[in-house]
């Protein structure tokens, strides 16, 4: 039973880690240190809404219908900028993109709000639909935007325009060593189009070389990725 719990613990720390986008040092602490994910509670979610919060984002986590009920309620409660974002972002979890266009486009008419956060999820939800590179043009000057998933999208949406040597720039920046795995993965198949074999190769032996150092949860997260990175070395 104490062994669960420590796996539930680590798992509910890491989904909250990668929503809010927190240090991704904390990945380690929170595995390798034995009172990591204790520590993690007290200074990232405790101080904010308590046991009430946890409660609040496991339901959620189950039920993610429930959270955009509750969502659509505080907007219609209260229209702020901050309740519409909420709830795009709510649409963009479930995979819901033209809700999430919906609201995010409603929230960007807000001309007094810094809107760089808002524009990366819009480019997000549209990508999965179409090839829009619009707001992707009005962010890239942003310190932010580089070595991020909004530049890997935005790398993407300029080789499906055939501008190959601007897109090639863009995807560079994500081959981040220990992370973003299968974004360098498509960053690889990329290249192999691109009959950059070595370049290709090399980028796969890192994943695979980094893959065998991963915890067994990341093993299991990122598998389908690790599976591919291995057929294709299979083929060089």
């Amino acid at each position: 039973m104490h062994y669960y719990l420590i796996v539930a613990l680590q798992v509910f720390c890491i989904y909250h880690l990668y929503k809010h986008r927190k240090p991704y040092y904390w990945f380690f602490l929170i595995f390798f240190i034995p009172v990591g994910g204790v520590i993690y509670l007290i200074t990232h979610v405790f101080n904010k809404r308590d046991a009430e919060k946890i409660t609040s984002e496991i339901t959620h986590l189950i039920n993610p219908t429930k959270k955009i009920k509750d969502l659509e309620k505080k907007l219609q409660f209260s229209e702020s900028y901050q309740n519409r974002v909420n709830l795009a972002d709510a649409y963009l979890e479930i995979k819901d993109y033209n809700n999430a266009i919906s609201h995010y486009l409603e929230a960007l008419e807000d001309g007094s709000q810094n809107n760089f956060y808002l524009i990366t999820q819009l480019i997000e939800a549209y990508f999965y639909l179409e090839d829009n590179i619009l707001y992707a043009e009005q962010i890239k000057g942003y310190k932010e935007f580089i070595k991020s998933r909004t530049q890997f999208l935005y790398g993407l949406a300029l080789e499906k325009e055939e501008k190959l040597d601007e897109a090639e720039h863009n995807l560079k920046q994500i081959d981040i060593r220990y992370s973003f795995y299968e974004e360098r993965l498509i960053y690889a198949e990329f290249l192999l189009r691109r009959s950059k074999k070595a370049e290709t190769k090399n980028i796969l032996e890192e994943i695979y070389t980094e893959s065998q150092h991963m915890t067994k949860l990341n093993k299991r997260l990122f598998r389908i990725t690790i599976l591919k990175v291995e057929k294709l070395l299979k083929s060089f």
